[in-house]
């Protein structure tokens, strides 16, 4: 079986993994509630990443949600059993049955949009000695280039993250197995821009996948 089984990227950096577990990150523009949701993951705050909306069309009454303390009020109107809510910030740890969850800072070295002292997260998540690293709103920095994963999902698509050069470089950095272009061609970035992203990837060396 393939660390690619079940992995779907469904708009800008809303992703979907199906294991043993349905886990979503990011539920950005659900065209049709489904509420199948084990476990939802939120890198921070902004609408794209923690939209309400969203995160009820895939959630039901025992799923659980991680996410950063800013969304803290959102949450509670959402409707959450308390003991399934978790706030993140960087460098802690989680475990969700036996899902080993790890938080990695996202943040901007130059722009404003995404300051560092917010203390929002990208998450690896390693399932069945698989690691899945979603780096989240994030530029090129020295915390991302200290991650592990077999899997990475990147933001490609530059203004309020790392365009797709300096993405491709990341991944040079960090040597996942597979790469995966985020977080371009519809609010941010250009559709081509994950094409862009993959010319730059040794396939040799790392496998690209696109999903949009």
């Amino acid at each position: 079986m393939s660390e690619l089984d079940g992995i779907y990227v469904l708009k800008h950096n809303s992703i979907k993994i199906v294991k043993e577990k349905i886990i979503y990150i990011d539920p950005f523009q659900i065209d049709i509630p489904i509420h199948d949701a084990d476990l939802i993951l939120c890198t921070h705050s902004h609408y794209d990443h923690f939209s309400p909306t969203d995160i009820k069309a895939v959630a039901n009454e025992k799923t659980a949600i991680i996410t950063t303390e800013d969304c803290k009020s959102e949450v509670e109107k959402i409707g959450f059993i308390e003991e399934n809510i978790y706030y993140a910030k960087p460098y802690e740890e989680f475990e969700y049955e036996d899902i080993k969850i790890s938080t990695v800072p996202a943040y901007n070295k130059h722009k404003d949009f995404h300051p560092k002292s917010k203390n929002w997260v990208g998450y690896i998540l390693d399932i069945d000695g698989v690691k899945y690293y979603i780096a989240g709103d994030t530029d090129d920095t020295k915390e991302a280039r200290k991650v592990e994963c077999t899997v990475a999902f990147l933001p490609v698509g530059g203004t309020y993250t790392m365009n797709y050069i300096e993405a491709a470089n990341l991944a040079t950095k960090i040597w996942p197995k597979y790469v995966i272009p985020t977080h371009y061609g519809s609010i941010v970035g250009n559709p081509e821009d994950g094409y862009l992203f993959k010319e730059l990837i040794d396939e040799e060396d790392i496998k690209c996948e696109i999903y949009m």
